[in-house]
């Protein structure tokens, strides 16, 4: 079941290479005609890539291949990368006015070095490619493109045996209810029903169409499992076929509209939509208008994997699917794993197969895969086998668990499936923080838009809301006011890891291919288990709760192998200075080193890191002072703080006006911020956090053009009263979310804050303010 994502990759380096970026850079270079060779034998191989995954599984020869490409495909990313850097330090040289010393510090990026240098790697990238393209013949593939990828067609019936359904009651009379009671209006109402593959949407509907008082009450029952491309016309004869049971095949769509308002004309009809796909809202409008011919009291289900489709279709909330509980599941388990009370007898077997009904996690198809696997055979090593094994090792069956929900993510836009398989390096139960998930995709460049100004931050948000309602994501907890936690289900997370297995090496998986992801616990595993082919590593999540390691000579060792690395997360690592060698990592766009608090400062070689765009040392307590040069992190996106200095040094964080989000945390010496704060017009997030001698904030604020989320808590002695100058002009703000708790000073709400802001404001959040009594008259005008 892995994927190679060959294809995705292809395309992605394929349209750098025809920016308009990468245009400039070949010319400025000299290498055009060698990056057009490399566009056009990456996309004359690009062209069957699609059907070369589609087989690869019936050859290993061919899965090879595929792995080949992809590499080759990492590696002209990664010379386009090489190109990029340059141009960035060029942009830096250009802007330092103490030119001297900006060459330093900048001191081995010899342009004529370079250039030879990129030549040779072109051409043997070159070189490569043609000898992949030669070998593509001897497969004979044929082109395909992404409309032509076929999905796996999934018919249901409405037939469902009552005894063998287990903890579906409550569910099961919250849809009778809505079938039962009286309703107003012209519509016919249209209940969703939501929630991940296999957990028993279908067999809850088919539980409700055959419940006695639901038979009774309806004139006609309509069952049909919709096909993936909502074709109306399939719909209609579907629809048909089930009320009457005509075959309409060969009629045309006038004279199925005819049959079909014969059939439903003045009937209180039930309608099962089982397995909706389509995000469409004109498909569904149009079949819904071909349903209204139903008498009063009609009603439609629909049974779906998505929050859109239900958004689209319901004309209620839609009802999420709870899990089962794990008594019910165990009872499940023990009906499809042992003949009728067979169970007494094999106690041991029972206690492993309660540790195999935990894997499942709740959900209904899980237990019977696993329960059924497991039906003829009494060894006990095998079934510790299914209890120890992850989920996509073991064999599976069409119908089964993993397949069901390996249709999730063929359903599954191309640009969502590697950021989807990349949460596979997260360990089980990881919860994602929304914003560092985004900085993450940001880093490896899975961030896609077909529009060209919008923003990686944005793009990120719009990520996460389609896997969220795809059910790839669950909630925490409720989605606070400026940023989400989010979790996989254990079943998702092993979906993830079937299809990112060459990808990935997390803590309780190793791939066998070039590892580009790796998760890697110290508390819990030795150093000498770290992977050999570290050359291809873009990601390294490094852990030592337990500061079991020397790490910073790991580290270093680490840097030393991976050269190509683009994230590297090494929190409560036990650090108490970085590697020198962290200048080579010249591809780096995420560094954090949250809580490490023994670190004292940051070496100032990390300023020659260009590409970086996410930068943390939040719970870096003992930081004395900031690296002298890090105006030179042109790129930096993300900045979050701590540090034990009183003050920031001018022309420092100032100066960077990529800047989109600022944190300080827990500076508990930190009098003021940096006066220049207005320089940052880039900026849209600001948050203070536990800045106890916080005394004032920089007039500089008010004038940030793009902010659009500020929190400030838990700062002692902050003083939030500014000059209110210019008040009387009136300018366009830009705040969304404001949050403010924690600050005993504060009497009333500073009208500042809230300059010009007045349309634009959409969350307000205030706590923990003692002296603040009355809410001031300007919050009567947030609109």
């Amino acid at each position: 079941m892995a994927e190679s994502f060959a294809f995705e990759i292809a395309g992605k380096v394929l349209e750098k290479l025809g920016s308009a970026a990468c245009e400039r850079i070949s010319l400025a270079w000299g290498v055009r005609e060698e990056f057009e060779k490399l566009k056009l034998t990456l996309a004359a191989i690009r062209a069957v890539v699609l059907d070369a995954e589609q087989q690869q599984a019936r050859s290993l020869e061919l899965s090879l291949w595929l792995q080949r490409f992809k590499d080759a495909c990492y590696d002209v990313d990664d010379l386009i990368d090489e190109f990029e850097i340059q141009e960035l330090r060029r942009l830096v040289l250009k802007r330092g006015s103490t030119g001297r010393k900006v060459r330093h510090f900048f001191s081995g990026s010899n342009p004529w070095a370079f250039g030879f240098r990129m030549g040779y790697k072109i051409k043997k990238a070159n070189e490569m490619l043609n000898k992949i393209a030669a070998e593509k013949a001897k497969f004979h593939l044929t082109e395909k493109h992404e409309t032509n990828v076929i999905h796996r067609e999934r018919e249901t019936y409405s037939f469902v045996k009552t005894s063998s359904v287990i903890g579906r009651d409550e569910a099961k009379q919250h849809l009778v209810n809505f079938l039962m009671n009286p309703t107003d209006g012209e519509d016919i109402p249209v209940l969703p029903t939501v929630g991940i593959g296999g957990i028993g949407k279908t067999t809850l509907a088919q539980l409700v169409f055959n419940e006695e008082s639901v038979k009774s009450h309806f004139e006609l029952r309509i069952w049909v499992c919709v096909t993936e491309d909502f074709d109306i016309k399939q719909l209609m004869i579907k629809i048909i076929k089930s009320a009457i049971g005509m075959n309409c095949k060969d009629m045309n769509k006038e004279e199925l509209h005819k049959v079909l308002q014969d059939c439903l004309n003045g009937k209180r009809f039930f309608m099962v939509l089982d397995d909706v796909w389509n995000e469409d809202k004109k498909k569904w409008s149009e079949l819904k208008d071909l349903l209204c011919g139903g008498a009063q009291g009609s009603r439609i289900i629909i049974t779906t994997r998505s929050r859109k489709v239900a958004t689209i279709t319901g004309t209620i909330p839609p009802y999420d699917l709870e899990h089962l509980s794990y008594d019910n599941c165990l009872s499940l388990f023990l009906k499809l794993a042992f003949k009728e009370g067979e169970e007494k007898q094999h106690d041991n077997l029972v206690r492993i197969g309660e540790g195999i009904v935990q894997k499942c996690k709740g959900v209904a198809l899980a237990v019977k895969t696993l329960g059924s696997l497991l039906c003829s055979t009494r060894v006990q090593h095998d079934w510790e086998l299914v209890r120890d094994s992850e989920l996509w090792k073991l064999k599976q069956e069409e119908n089964d668990i993993l397949p069901a929900l390996k249709l999730s993510y063929d359903h599954l836009p191309w640009y969502l499936k590697q950021c989807f398989a990349f949460c596979s390096v997260f360990p089980k139960d990881f919860e994602f923080n929304h914003p560092f998930l985004i900085s993450l995709w940001m880093a490896n460049g899975f961030l896609q838009s077909p529009y060209e100004n919008e923003e990686p931050e944005d793009i990120g948000n719009r990520y996460i809301q389609e896997l969220l309602s795809r059910c790839f994501f669950q909630q925490v907890e409720e989605e606070s006011i400026f940023f989400s936690t989010l979790k996989m289900h254990d079943l998702v997370h092993d979906l993830a890891l079937s299809v990112a297995q060459n990808e990935v090496n997390s803590c309780n998986h190793y791939s066998t291919g070039n590892v580009r992801h790796l998760w890697f616990d110290l508390s819990k595993q030795d150093a000498s288990q770290l992977p050999n082919n570290l050359g291809c590593l873009q990601s390294l999540f490094l852990l030592d709760t337990e500061g079991k390691a020397d790490n910073e000579s790991l580290i270093a060792e680490v840097i030393s192998r991976s050269k190509h690395l683009k994230v590297l997360d090494l929190p409560e690592c036990s650090l108490e200075q970085l590697p020198s060698n962290i200048s080579y990592l010249k591809q780096l766009r995420c560094l954090s080193l949250a809580y490490n608090g023994n670190i004292k400062r940051l070496p100032n070689s990390i300023c020659n890191l260009q590409s970086l765009r996410t930068l943390d040392f939040s719970g870096c307590g003992g930081i004395e002072e900031f690296p002298k040069d890090i105006r030179y992190l042109i790129s930096l996106r993300e900045l979050t703080v701590t540090t034990k200095q009183t003050r920031l040094q001018e022309n420092g964080i100032s100066c960077l006006t990529c800047l989109r989000r600022l944190i300080f945390s827990e500076c508990e010496n930190l009098e003021k911020l940096f006066e220049d704060i207005q320089n940052l017009t880039a900026l849209r997030e600001l948050y203070i956090y536990e800045c106890h001698n916080l005394v004032s904030l920089p007039q500089g604020l008010k004038y940030l053009p793009t902010l659009q989320s500020l929190s400030i808590s838990n700062c002692e002695k902050l003083d939030l009263t500014m000059e209110e100058l210019e008040l009387e002009r009136e300018k366009d703000g830009s705040l969304r979310k404001l949050f403010i708790g924690g600050v005993p000073k504060l009497e009333s709400l500073p009208q500042w804050i809230l300059l010009g802001s007045t349309k634009t404001l959409q969350y307000l959040a205030i706590c923990n303010l003692e002296n603040v009594l009355t809410l001031p008259t300007w919050t009567q005008h947030l609109t």
